[in-house]
């Protein structure tokens, strides 16, 4: 008769004990170690509605160092009853509440998933590799653009160490001989103004004499400053001997003491522009 009691005693334990969590879920859904959570089981309807019985840590003196539980709350009501079991574990897994004795039920084999802040792709834990930064919009562009004007700025200074110089000397040249023609064409243009308006003709030769031979002296490279009009037409020159009689014709006009016609110098100006149409026409054609 002993033997059965004890058996019955048993399957009526049992039936009152919660071995698994059947219909249980946990607030928040992903626990991780170190925070609150709360496990909730429902259970079946009561017969009326009661008051809920509460259980705070000092009343329940369980001692687990996987988890702490703070507060137990059985809810027993008509509609449906609840056991409320408010948490915090401290070790990641599957872990197994202690066994909870409540309003004369008792509650085990209840059991929680808690996740890990670290990575567990590893045997060692570790901490998992930090996120990756976000990219702002144009910092792709901003990145390459400063990368392409870095190498643009390396190639710009080797070319100008080895070929830069020469370039420059060569433009500079360039630049000054056209700024030359463009002056003897000004006086040019200036002399016969002022000899359309009466002015002094002596003065008139004199400035021309002297012009032309300065810009005579730059692109030839000779110094013809001093040059008599035979020594000019010793030049090797293409128009060499328009130079010639064009400086002997302005020196005798320039040294006669005679009156000079303004045909005459209307005449040395026309061989002044057509020397240096000539002179210029050639370079033009290089450059084109």
């Amino acid at each position: 008769m002993k033997k059965y009691s004890a058996l019955i005693l048993f399957i009526l334990t049992c039936a009152v004990s919660h071995a698994q969590n059947n219909g249980a879920y946990v607030i928040p859904r992903y626990v991780y170690v170190g925070d609150p959570a709360t496990l909730i089981l429902p259970l079946p309807g009561a017969a009326h509605d009661s008051a809920d019985i509460v259980l705070t840590a000092q009343s329940l003196s369980l001692a687990d160092a996987g988890i702490d539980i703070h507060r137990v709350v059985l809810e027993r009501r008509v509609s449906g009853s609840r056991l409320l079991i408010e948490f915090t574990a401290f070790v990641p897994g599957l872990i197994e509440l202690p066994v909870i004795e409540i309003g004369g039920e008792r509650f085990g084999r209840l059991t929680v998933t808690i996740n890990s802040i670290v990575d567990s792709r590893n045997s060692a834990l570790e901490l998992s590799g930090p996120a990756s930064s976000l990219a702002m919009p144009g910092t792709a562009l901003m990145l390459y653009g400063t990368m392409a004007g870095f190498a643009l700025l390396l190639l710009l200074t080797i070319w100008f160490v080895l070929k830069g110089r020469s370039y420059l000397q060569r433009w500079t040249a360039k630049w000054k001989r056209r700024r030359l023609f463009v002056s003897i064409k000004n006086t040019e243009k200036r002399l016969h103004r002022i000899l359309l308006k009466g002015g002094d003709k002596r003065g008139i030769l004199d400035r021309l004499s002297g012009e032309f031979r300065n810009f005579l002296s730059f692109i030839t490279g000779n110094n013809c400053r001093a040059m008599t009009a035979r020594e000019f037409e010793m030049l090797p020159e293409t128009n060499s001997s328009l130079l010639g009689n064009f400086f002997r014709r302005c020196d005798e006009l320039r040294f006669s003491g005679t009156d000079i016609s303004s045909q005459d110098i209307l005449r040395l100006l026309a061989d002044l522009r057509l020397f240096v149409e000539d002179a210029e026409k050639p370079r033009e054609e290089i450059a084109a």
